[in-house]
């Protein structure tokens, strides 16, 4: 996709489907987002850390999902949901995630080894995810 380039979607696109800050695609997801392809993925998720409440803010919380396979321009298998504060996550054989705040996604457990931080994603996937191979644990910071 071009630099300032505009889709035109149906009013009956998903959430992740929209084009983003001027058409650059960016692996920082919108809660609504994140909600969206939670329900509406056949992935199998298990979740961890805080429920996930629609009636609550959520501006102090980072929902990161991460998932086992990528298939294509998807994102599946076997994802965990985590929602919560700065942590470090445990995630072996993590190849995609997506979050709703930066995190960094790092080469070795306890968050050590090579990390690089969402946001510079290199491989961009569909729904907000990006391609993650080699990542063993995830930094979510309070920023």
């Amino acid at each position: 996709m071009a630099v300032g380039s505009v889709i035109a979607r149906d009013s009956d696109s998903s959430p992740a489907d929209k084009v983003r800050i001027s058409g650059i695609p960016t692996s920082i997801s919108s809660d609504e987002e994140m909600a969206y392809w939670i329900a509406h993925t056949d992935a199998q998720l298990t979740f961890i850390g805080d429920s996930i409440n629609p009636l609550s803010s959520r501006s102090d919380k980072t929902t990161v999902t991460y998932c086992n396979k990528r298939i294509g321009d998807v994102c599946g298998g076997r994802c965990t949901v985590y929602t919560g504060g700065a942590t470090c996550l445990n995630a072996p054989d993590t190849n995609c995630l997506a979050a709703t705040k930066n995190v960094w996604f790092c080469s070795r457990s306890g968050c050590g080894g090579a990390c690089n931080e969402l946001s510079t994603c290199g491989v961009h996937l569909g729904n907000g995810y990006c391609y993650t191979p080699d990542t063993n644990s995830i930094a979510v910071t309070n920023a």
